[in-house]
C-alpha cells in the first residue's frame, strides 16, 4: 500500500544537491554496513549517492 503525502513532504524541487564530501562519507558508510559488493551498489543506487549517479 502506497503511504499518502502529508504536510511534512518535500517536492524534488525543493531538494538541494548533496555536496560531493557529504557523499562520499555517506558512501564509507554504507560500505561498511553492506554485506556484500552487490548490497552496497543496490543501497548507493537507491540513496542516489552511487559512483555513476554522482557524474551527471
Amino acid at each position: 500500500m502506497a503511504a499518502k503525502g502529508s504536510a511534512n513532504d518535500i517536492a524534488d524541487d525543493e531538494l538541494e544537491p548533496l555536496a560531493d564530501e557529504t557523499a562520499r562519507q555517506a558512501q564509507r558508510v554504507v560500505a561498511a554496513y553492506a554485506e556484500d559488493a552487490d548490497e552496497c551498489r543496490m543501497l548507493l543506487s537507491m540513496l542516489g549517492i552511487g559512483p555513476n549517479s554522482r557524474g551527471e
